[in-house]
């Protein structure tokens, strides 16, 4: 039965070997876009990562409803 003691260990060791890899890998690319998101349309709760394409999406999606006073300045 030594080839069943074996597969334990083995099992063990690549259950280690997962766990180190999953710590170490740090930050997970869904949650980096996510926090680039910051700006959220009121109008429609989109999300943008910056004033320029928020403004943008406001003028084009939401022609009628009057510009948020944080898109004032900016320009596009």
């Amino acid at each position: 039965m030594a080839r069943g003691h074996q597969k334990i260990q083995s099992q063990q060791k690549n259950a280690k070997k997962q766990a180190e890899m999953k710590k170490s890998k740090g930050h997970d690319q869904k949650m980096a876009a996510k926090a680039a998101l910051v700006f959220t349309c009121s109008v429609c709760k989109s999300q943008m990562p910056d004033p320029k394409t928020f403004k943008q999406h406001f003028e084009s999606k939401h022609p009628k409803s009057p510009l948020p006073p944080e898109l004032e300045g900016v320009e596009a």
